[in-house]
């Protein structure tokens, strides 16, 4: 009875791991995308990756289920237990808020990152040394801080004083505001942090930014992204110009840049999706991978306006 009792229980498991890996036996996979917010940036990003995994796998083996969050980050964390549900192959996480989520929705589904700042400040990672472990890798669009702040030096060398504007729920905010404040009062700048909780309370603060400071610095920050028109119409208003940490926040409402591609940091995402599905690569020893170079821009319509004649060495954005 013993005997016929373990074969059993073996008959059962060799069923059940033929059915986990189906979808890798045919070379069809289910990729789950979750999007915190629409604009340019992420947006480049979710196509650079599907285009990325569609030349590495075929477009008729992959299927994406892209969900939007619209900037709320309970949503995502809706969409990421529905992409657990449905046992899709791997999660694709598009900003801070969807990495986070998906990370609380499971252990061991793969989750890529992309448009992620800093993972040991997003994943609570003490002295992260470039791997998060595990199922979580990714890549991420942290602008050169120490560049940023020789930046505005360059446009703005007679200001005294500097608003550093962000969104407090993005922690990566924080991280980069913090870093920059710390460079920019090394260099003489009088630094004050401006932070909005959401959209309701943003036009507030960025009045009170524009009261305080001769030139304002925005991270790379999704609230701000989305919310570009309105801080364009407040701070061109006072005559007040900002320095932005990408260049759909710059072309929003910056009057400079140094610029990443989002598309190429999504595309690079989609090749490591790819490594991973078919097991080329083992994503717990991944280590995040990081944006080329970057190109120095700016906004010409702004610069017009405000008087601003851009340093050697920039373009306008297009």
């Amino acid at each position: 009875m013993k005997k016929i009792i373990a074969l059993v229980l073996a008959a059962v498991m060799l069923l059940s791991l033929a059915a986990c890996g189906a979808g890798k036996d045919d070379g069809k996979y289910t990729i789950g995308i979750c999007q915190l917010v629409t604009h340019d940036a992420l947006d480049a990003a979710t196509q650079g990756f599907q285009d990325a995994v569609i030349a590495a796998l075929g477009e008729e083996n992959v299927e994406f289920d892209l969900q939007n969050a619209a900037g709320d980050s309970n949503t995502c964390a809706t969409i990421a237990n529905s992409f657990v549900s449905a046992e899709v192959d791997l999660i694709m996480a598009n900003a801070t808020p969807a990495l986070q989520a998906a990370q609380a929705a499971t252990a061991d589904i793969p989750i890529l990152g992309t448009s992620v700042t800093e993972y040991g400040v997003a994943l609570g990672i003490e002295n992260f040394s470039g791997t998060v472990g595990g199922n979580i890798s990714g890549t991420s669009d942290l602008a050169p801080l120490t560049e940023q702040a020789d930046m505005l030096q360059a446009w703005f060398p007679d200001a005294a004083t500097v608003g550093l504007l962000y969104c407090s729920a993005e922690a990566n905010s924080k991280y980069q505001v913090d870093t920059v404040q710390t460079l920019l009062e090394e260099k003489g700048y009088e630094c004050q942090q401006f932070a909005f909780a959401d959209s309701n309370d943003m036009p507030a603060v960025t009045n009170a930014a524009c009261a305080y400071a001769d030139v304002i610095y925005v991270p790379t920050d999704n609230a701000v992204a989305s919310g570009t028109d309105v801080i364009d119409g407040i701070c061109r208003a006072a005559k007040v110009p900002i320095i932005a940490g990408e260049e759909g926040i710059c072309s929003g409402c910056g009057v400079a840049t140094l610029s990443i591609s989002y598309y190429d940091l999504g595309y690079a995402t989609g090749e490591m999706a790819a490594k991973v599905l078919t097991g080329e690569a083992d994503i717990s020893t991944m280590a995040i991978g990081y944006a080329g170079a970057v190109t120095p821009k700016y906004n010409a319509e702004i610069c017009e306006e405000l008087g601003l004649t851009p340093p050697d060495g920039y373009e306008p954005i297009a």
